[in-house]
């Protein structure tokens, strides 16, 4: 079975913040609709840019402290989830570089 990428990632924030669970989920959908994304779809490597690139700053607005250490473990918790166990997605890293004009 697939792994949705959207509950992993809000799951370890919740574990690694202090944001409630509606919090933690509310603040990566903000990220991905910054990114261009929707959490339905959602492939690894969109993830680790949002992670890098944009969450960080979504969970400072929040008051957590050491936002990007926290995305850095939950990009590097990602390593464990192999290209099969996700869910299915249409835009690559690329695309979404482009999108934040880091291209």
């Amino acid at each position: 079975m697939p792994i949705d990428l959207f509950d992993f990632a809000a799951e370890r924030l919740e574990q690694h913040t202090s944001l409630d669970r509606l919090a933690a989920r509310g603040t990566l959908r903000l990220a991905l609709k910054a990114s261009g994304l929707s959490p339905t779809g959602l492939r690894v490597e969109q993830l680790r840019v949002v992670l890098e690139k944009v969450l960080p700053d979504e969970l400072e607005k929040c008051g957590v402290d050491g936002a990007r250490g926290v995305c850095s473990g939950v990009s590097a918790a990602l390593a464990n989830v192999s290209v099969a166990d996700q869910t299915p997605g249409s835009v690559d890293a690329d695309e979404i570089f482009r999108r934040l004009g880091g291209s």
